[in-house]
């Protein structure tokens, strides 16, 4: 638990992640500016309910809006933005660290961590039929060697009466190539919403939820977009943890699952293109799929962006690229100074070039 508690004042507090544009990054659930822009966007609307409630923590409705990443000073960090319903629904991510190494499908003789959940969404074979169940089955090119789950819901109710508080969880095991429950897994929880409520485990994984998003995707099956969200669900992991060679891509697959790992939603990062919820996971083939459901953190250099706020890519953030702010200013999605990915250029990206004035790292 030293190494753990060490690592929670260290990177939980202020997170300095260097290797990305050399400002503090807070595990609290949120887009700190080092994040840059975000590295793949939903295009699905939600079939888990459209969150509105605007609370840190509760929430009613269950969404992947987009995701954020970065690799600095020996750390993946990891924002999924978004909601998770606090019905203890689940936010399932995979990693694919290590090359040539991990599941695809996914096997169904796993750790048994949170009520078996790898193995509810693995292969498994009818003893009664003789019947195969494929198992969660990735794109090709993905095959996933760790694995994390979020989630989170009302606790035990106060002695003294009263609401619940909300509580989080975190589990985590890895995957080997041939399965087996010989790994290294474990949890963390009960946290809450938050810094003030960030889970860390004895192996140093940080999580952090904010939950207050009521932007993003809507309700159903069709085609949307989620962009402009910048709050979710935040994660810091030591490469050591995943086994992971420094400079090497990390590939992710995050997506949110029914409160027994056993009903996947539509809600995957890539997106599904408009789509209904998919189903137990197990038959679920993301092959059968339009594009990849999954997106890749870069080895090299920081998030989206190889130098956030740097419009004009001269290497410093500085008055020529406030000035390009300001003639892209009003409805502009896509472009480069909508810094917060909203579909628009006004006050909050003026703040956000502010806050990574000077040099480039």
């Amino acid at each position: 638990m030293k190494r753990a508690s060490t690592i929670m004042f260290t990177i939980g507090a202020s997170c300095l992640a260097t290797g990305a544009s050399a400002q503090v990054t807070t595990i609290d659930g949120s887009a700190d500016a080092a994040y840059g822009k975000a590295l793949i966007i939903q295009d699905n609307s939600t079939g888990f309910g459209n969150a509105d409630l605007g609370a840190i923590d509760f929430c009613n409705g269950s969404e992947v809006d987009s995701a954020f990443g970065f690799i600095a000073d020996g750390m993946l960090h990891v924002l999924i933005t978004g909601n998770v319903e606090s019905n203890y629904n689940k936010l399932e991510i995979f990693i694919d660290a290590i090359p040539m190494e991990g599941q695809n499908p996914l096997l169904g003789n796993n750790s048994a961590i949170d009520f078996n959940a790898l193995n509810t969404m693995g292969q498994f074979e009818d003893p009664d039929t003789g019947e195969v169940q494929p198992g969660l089955t990735f794109d090709d090119g993905f095959d996933a060697d760790f694995w994390i789950a979020f989630t989170g819901g009302p606790g035990a109710p106060p002695k003294k009466g009263g609401d619940p508080a909300y509580d989080s969880y975190l589990n985590y095991s890895e995957l080997l190539t041939g399965g087996g429950d010989l790994v290294i897994s474990g949890y963390a929880g009960p946290g809450g919403a938050g810094a003030k409520g960030s889970l860390v485990t004895e192996n140093g994984i940080l999580a952090a939820i904010d939950n207050s998003n009521v932007l993003g995707v809507i309700g159903g099956d069709g085609i949307d977009n989620g962009a402009g969200v910048t709050t979710g669900v935040e994660i810091a992991i030591p490469l050591e943890v995943l086994g992971h060679t420094a400079g090497d891509d990390i590939r992710i697959c995050a997506f949110i699952n029914g409160s027994g790992h056993d009903y996947l939603s539509n809600q995957v990062l890539g997106g599904l293109g408009g789509s209904a919820n998919l189903g137990f996971p197990r038959f679920v083939n993301f092959e059968d799929q339009p594009g990849d459901q999954f997106f890749v953190v870069p080895g090299e250099g920081g998030g989206g962006d190889g130098c956030f706020g740097d419009i004009n890519d001269d290497g410093i953030v500085n008055g020529a690229d406030f000035g390009s702010l300001l003639a892209s200013w009003g409805s502009c999605p896509g472009c480069a100074a909508d810094l917060n990915d909203d579909g628009s250029v006004d006050g909050a990206d003026v703040g956000l070039l502010l806050s990574v004035w000077g040099l480039c790292p």
